[in-house]
């Protein structure tokens, strides 16, 4: 059972709601999806999936809208200071449960400022290592590490990115010291992975999975709790030696505190509507990701339990920015 504690920001992340409203003339004109990375990235394409159903399922144009830079926070910041009626959204990721955690005076603040809406996908990474490493499971890695203090080096897309604290979350529980070399992003780690520059990456499953398969590196294990959709054979991290383990990255939607409870509800049961539908999850499985479905009540939870993780990451690590 979730610790009380986070009951309690999960209230607090649902007490943005405002009062009722006419949503069955909601949506009459487009609605914005806001998206804090690029054109391409996983994100942007799940939300482009996501958002062409949404159109469908209400009748109206779901846009969108890509506000790049700083970790997703120019994103986050523009829906939070934006308007409350529904037509601005925020495709939220680990990326804000992170930078809740690790960056002292955000603009924004995504407990007061935001009302979760629907949970819609999750996306699994993979522990990848460069074949001269010379392991083939986490129990064999973790053991060489500890021989090796400080002798094997992670990729990551960047300081506070969620393949950094994955590895440094697994730092902390395997009781190793893996050195940090930052990168712009996963496919530039990823380079320099199959260069044998760097040893080992916490990579989405999408971005690792070919590389994989034509033996250029080797998977470890999955970082979900449970066994990632794309590689059923493969063990988590948390089977292979440290229970508990589990740094998925996410997608969903949020929208600025004060929208009206009921434009909340019907755009959470749109997006459950949507995940079903072929068009949907067909599109989100081809990039590594797996549907999920749920309540803004659930959602809210598990947004308190991942910024209580990063939180205990942070401070364990002492990783500020």
């Amino acid at each position: 059972m979730p610790h009380p504690k986070l009951f309690a920001a999960a209230f607090a992340l649902l007490a943005g709601l405002g009062g009722g409203a006419a949503a069955d003339q909601y949506p009459s004109r487009p609605v914005r999806v806001v998206v804090g990375f690029g054109p391409g990235a996983s994100g942007d394409i799940a939300a482009r999936v996501l958002s062409q159903k949404l159109g469908q399922i209400l009748g109206q144009q779901f846009i969108v809208e890509n506000r790049t830079g700083a970790g997703s926070n120019i994103a986050t910041n523009y829906v939070a200071k934006g308007p409350k009626d529904g037509y601005t959204l925020l495709q939220a990721t680990v990326a804000n449960t992170i930078s809740a955690a690790l960056t002292p005076n955000l603009p924004y603040d995504l407990v007061m400022d935001f009302i979760p809406v629907a949970l819609f996908a999750t996306v699994p990474n993979l522990v990848v290592v460069h074949p001269s490493v010379g392991v083939k499971t986490i129990a064999a890695f973790i053991a060489l590490a500890r021989e090796k203090p400080d002798g094997l080096a992670f990729g990551s897309a960047g300081v506070g990115s969620g393949s950094h604290f994955s590895a440094e979350l697994f730092n902390e529980m395997a009781g190793i010291k893996l050195v940090h070399v930052p990168y712009p992003g996963t496919a530039q780690a990823i380079t320099d992975l199959l260069a044998g520059r760097v040893q080992v990456v916490f990579s989405p499953a999408s971005s690792a999975m070919q590389f994989v398969e034509e033996g250029k590196i080797i998977a470890l294990a999955s970082t979900g709790s449970k066994r990632a959709d794309i590689a059923p054979d493969l063990p988590t991290v948390a089977e292979s030696g440290l229970p508990g383990y589990d740094t998925s990255g996410w997608f969903g939607l949020m929208a600025p505190a004060g929208v009206p409870r009921d434009i909340v509800a019907r755009l959470a049961a749109a997006t459950r509507e949507a995940v079903k539908s072929r068009d949907v999850y067909g599109p989100l499985q081809q990039q590594g990701m797996e549907v999920e479905s749920g309540t803004p009540e659930e959602f809210a939870v598990y947004i308190a339990a991942d910024m209580a993780k990063w939180a205990r990451t942070a401070a364990a690590v002492g990783v500020k920015r």
